[in-house]
């Protein structure tokens, strides 16, 4: 049987292992681009909500400020991922339209709905049509380094989206946060490489393996992540996951395990646990984790580490990309290719 580098050599063709590593650089440049981006036209707005507009990584770069910022930012922060924007949307709503590639369709019709309704708008892109449209409307422009997949430019998106809103003065100065989490992420990589005989991240894919991973997480902080997850063991790993979140799992997804015999012993559960949650979700964990173990589940907890909640927040995404990349190896597949959704891109290329 290979060993886990004979398996990155041979099927790690594009070297997702390294974009993997390189998030917490990612996090530092998209900090100082956010800081250099003009935003004097947007600097005297008073804002009554935050939309942000976006798909797969970009949308959950959204959804990680979204969980991230719960407790400290005062408008409504809403993450859009559709062709048009939500009724609310006027000339008092910030809308930030995010695209790596810049050419996502959804995205591209919220940014166009986002001018109709008179909206503040800001895009991030690394060019493409959203570029050519901020260029055009003079929109301040977020240009991003290029050359990734998406999911793996999510330390871009974040940090220059967390600074946006700092400088609009919609949350507390978030600088030294970014560069706290993303210097404690350099550490966490080291233990999640290859030649690491402890890996955590080796471990869990390990663990999950051959399995249909479900990922429980609590509502606050740790919600995105769980889907972040999610779709990464689908991107990366080619493997079909599913995740949710506590309470509400609690009132009605528990019931569905009395059917666990009939599904061939095939799921396993991962929850995500931080040690600020509510006192009650901890209490709905452990009673969720002993019901699932009795009926000869595999569950498996993970505890985050970090100081703030920024750092928390990426050391699970750090820890799971790695453990998606891991599954992948083992799998014996690629990480990088994505055949479902080129071949989907390509039929709706034909559609008008």
């Amino acid at each position: 049987m290979e060993n886990i580098r004979e398996l990155k050599s041979r099927l790690d063709s594009h070297d997702m292992y390294g974009m993997i590593t390189a998030m917490p650089s990612h996090l530092e440049e998209g900090l100082e681009l956010g800081l250099r981006v003009n935003l004097k036209s947007l600097e005297k707005a008073a804002f009554h909500a935050v939309v942000i507009a976006g798909m797969g990584g970009s949308a959950i770069a959204g959804d990680i400020i979204r969980s991230y910022l719960v407790g400290q930012i005062e408008v409504p922060l809403y993450v859009c991922r559709h062709y048009r924007l939500p009724n609310f949307v006027n000339k008092r709503t910030l809308v930030i339209c995010s695209s790596y590639s810049g050419e996502t369709e959804e995205t591209l019709s919220a940014y166009d709905d986002a001018l109709l309704r008179g909206a503040n708008v800001i895009a991030i892109a690394t060019g493409g049509k959203l570029a050519e449209k901020a260029a055009l409307n003079e929109i301040p422009l977020i240009r991003i380094t290029g050359g990734l997949p998406p999911r793996a430019a999510l330390g871009y998106s974040v940090s220059s989206l967390l600074v946006i809103l700092w400088r609009l003065g919609l949350c507390g100065d978030q600088c030294d946060n970014l560069r706290h989490a993303a210097s404690a992420m350099k550490r966490w990589a080291v233990e999640c490489a290859p030649e690491n005989e402890n890996n955590p991240a080796l471990k869990l894919a390990r663990e999950i393996s051959g399995s249909i991973p479900i990922i429980y997480s609590g509502q606050d902080r740790l919600d995105a992540v769980a889907t972040r997850f999610k779709g990464q063991l689908g991107e990366n790993a080619k493997v079909l996951a599913f995740a949710n979140v506590f309470p509400e799992l609690s009132h009605n997804e528990i019931v569905g395990w009395d059917m666990f015999d009939d599904l061939g012993n095939k799921p396993s559960v991962v929850i995500l646990r931080d040690s600020q949650d509510h006192k009650r979700i901890k209490a709905r964990m452990d009673i969720v984790a002993q019901y699932l173990a009795e009926r000869g589940v595999k569950v498996i907890n993970l505890e985050s580490r970090g100081g703030s909640d920024l750092e928390k927040i990426f050391y699970f995404v750090q820890l799971l990309d790695f453990a998606s990349y891991y599954l992948a190896l083992l799998g014996g597949v690629d990480p990088f290719p994505i055949p479902a959704i080129t071949f989907l891109k390509n039929r709706l290329s034909e559609i008008r």
